[in-house]
């Protein structure tokens, strides 16, 4: 298990990945962020919670190696429905959830980031979906919720990331700090959500959720296309070249 949990005295939840060397998340590891956050709703101690990781990279997308290494279509269809999962808990967790962005975040990672309450990042942090170049699709629904809808377009035709400091401008992460305060800043905004009245902050990401006019189930209907494009072998072709070490999917990390 890649996935570590603690809480604090006040009652924060802090999920930190560490999966070397790029923090991949596994499909195990990614329904457990889903199942560790569906379990918030029946833990009355927790009154926020805080995603971050550790070493290289906040998430790099999901374990290439793993996928490819699964009979048939198996790999792709676990790794799209865990996806799924972990990004749907985020969004609905009983309770506001805040993202510690302390590398680069790319493909799951924006999932992660794009369906949370509140995002704190590093200083020169890259946010970005390589997925055209790994010919798939995904995840464009979270990253609406980061840029305008237009840069939206142009990254991911381009597969180029965007910084934090220009998603700090954009009023979409709400500081950008060194590395070095980056668990002290998304701790002390936790712990002003966790000061307050805890049936109330319960209450208000609910009444939030239903005012929301961005739809996270249309991640599902990206989804058609990736599988689309795996069976008709472009999806496999990118990452069979990842694997033989012919290009690297997450090279906008690097």
């Amino acid at each position: 298990m890649t996935i570590h949990q603690s809480v604090s005295d006040a009652g924060v939840l802090e999920l930190v990945m560490d999966n070397p060397k790029v923090n991949a998340l596994p499909i195990a590891d990614t329904y457990a962020v889903a199942e560790i956050l569906d379990e918030v709703k029946q833990r009355s101690e927790i009154s926020a919670v805080i995603i971050t990781a550790t070493g290289r990279g906040f998430c790099a997308g999901v374990d290439i190696k793993e996928m490819q290494a699964m009979p048939g279509h198996e790999g792709i269809l676990a790794v799209n429905r865990a996806c799924a999962e972990a990004f749907r808990a985020v969004y609905e967790c009983a309770v506001p959830v805040v993202c510690a962005v302390n590398d680069f975040c790319l493909g799951t990672g924006i999932g992660l980031v794009g369906s949370a309450d509140v995002v704190v990042a590093a200083e020169g942090v890259r946010f970005g979906l390589p997925e055209v170049d790994n010919g798939a699709l995904g995840a464009a629904t979270h990253l609406r919720r980061l840029v305008p809808e237009k840069h939206l377009r142009w990254m991911l035709y381009s597969c180029e990331p965007v910084v934090a400091e220009q998603l700090l401008e954009w009023g979409t992460v709400l500081r950008v700090v060194p590395l070095d305060e980056l668990m002290e800043t998304a701790r002390v905004v936790a712990g002003t959500i966790a000061s307050k009245s805890a049936p109330v902050i319960r209450a208000a990401k609910v009444s939030l959720n239903g005012i929301d006019h961005s739809p996270m189930e249309s991640y599902r209907f990206e989804q058609g296309f990736t599988y689309e494009l795996n069976l008709q072998g472009h999806g496999d072709e990118a990452r069979d070249a990842f694997l033989r070490g012919e290009r690297d999917p997450n090279a906008a990390a690097d």
